[in-house]
């Protein structure tokens, strides 16, 4: 029988890595669940639905851990907690392996077999397991509600005795999940919606939810995307072209949100100083890569702002604030990854490391850092 894991995360983290619908699924799978006590309350899960739904519920972390094969978390545990699990243990997480090198080798150090969810392939078999597209969706819808809310003005057109209210203009820069998400958004609450991506594959996707494209043409051997379908870094001529096509178009809109992060290096800059400076009084700028660095000069993360008359909202991780519907979702994906680890007949864990999903998200084995994306060996452009 196979033993999963799940303790309280840390005091920001309002996820939580299983639900009481996945832990039914995994006790149909023959698995025994343990639950440290109060894991659930900021995602409004109790102990008592986790009991009733066939988990146990421990006093501590540590006896959630002993014995464990597999544990759950949304954030990357902290290594004293591995350290109490067995050799060889599985833990699957976000790990954010890219920002504390020290952190991911202590957490190697400890013996277990790590899995970053953020490195899943992106092939149809793992979009189950996708945490990057759940989690991403969610913070481009809040991304534009957030705006909304801080705007003075109303998104929609309206028509009135007194005259007519004119419809916020929405320009979403990157056009990833999170980008889409937005795009949708913003036009089901009224807004003419313009996006902007490296990729001009991403044209049909933005004018099929109502947006109008905007573009500069890339050099003929440039595609604005790796062989995975993420967007990459393109030349600087071209980077110039676009900044001069952004400059132009920024001056008129009310509402801008920027999505573009590229995992290991600081966010692209998209916007600069004078380009929020030159945008109307009242203007909103959400930047979701606020916690590398930013895509907006000014962005300060976990922040909201002014910069002259425009407001710049750098707050990071948007899908905590949206924690009951995150943490169903992670969990699922989760659910979708681990299962497939599991034996149907015994209820054992069994691994191939042949697998495509089990190799790409691979972090850590037998105390080393094996991911190709750490060592050297690859570097593509993150969704989000």
């Amino acid at each position: 029988m196979t033993i999963i894991a799940v303790v309280a995360e840390q005091a920001d983290e309002t996820r939580v890595a299983i639900t009481p619908e996945v832990v039914k699924k995994f006790k149909a799978l023959g698995c025994d669940v343990r639950i440290e006590a109060g894991a659930g309350q900021k995602s409004l899960i109790s102990d008592a639905e986790y009991q009733q739904a066939g988990a146990t519920v421990t006093a501590t972390a540590e006896a959630a851990l002993e014995g464990a094969d597999i544990l759950l978390a949304v954030q990357r545990p902290q290594a004293d907690r591995l350290g109490k699990l067995k050799a060889g243990a599985v833990v699957a997480a976000i790990f954010n392996p890219y920002d504390d090198k020290a952190a991911l080798e202590a957490v190697a150090a400890t013996g277990v077999t790590a899995f970053a969810m953020e490195f899943m392939p992106r092939i149809s078999r793992a979009q189950s397991m996708d945490v990057l597209s759940s989690q991403s969706n969610l913070a481009g819808y809040k991304a534009v509600i957030d705006a909304a809310a801080h705007f003075t003005r109303a998104m929609p057109m309206m028509m009135t005795a007194a005259g007519t209210v004119p419809p916020a203009k929405v320009f979403v820069m990157g056009v990833g999940v999170a980008g889409l998400q937005a795009i949708a958004t913003a036009k089901r609450l009224g807004a003419v919606v313009s996006a902007t991506d490296v990729r001009a594959a991403t044209k049909e996707q933005v004018e099929s939810l109502g947006g109008k494209f905007i573009m500069v043409e890339a050099d003929p051997d440039e595609s604005g995307e790796t062989a995975g379908g993420y967007a990459k870094e393109m030349s600087e001529d071209y980077k110039r072209r676009q900044a001069a096509l952004v400059a132009e178009h920024i001056k008129s809109q009310d509402i801008v949100i920027t999505t573009a992060l590229i995992p290991g290096r600081p966010a692209p800059r998209l916007i600069t100083e004078e380009m929020v400076k030159s945008m109307k009084p009242g203007a909103i700028i959400v930047d979701l890569a606020a916690e590398r660095g930013g895509n907006v000069a000014g962005t300060q993360p976990g922040k909201i702002i002014k910069l002259g008359p425009v407001t710049i909202m750098g707050k990071i991780q948007l899908a905590r604030e949206l924690p009951v519907n995150a943490s169903n979702l992670y969990a699922r994906n989760l659910y979708a990854f681990v299962a497939q680890m599991i034996d149907k007949e015994t209820g054992n864990l069994v691994i191939d490391y042949e697998d495509e999903t089990i190799s790409g998200t691979l972090l850590a084995k037998d105390g080393q850092i094996v991911h190709p994306r750490l060592t050297g060996e690859k570097q593509e452009a993150e969704r989000c």
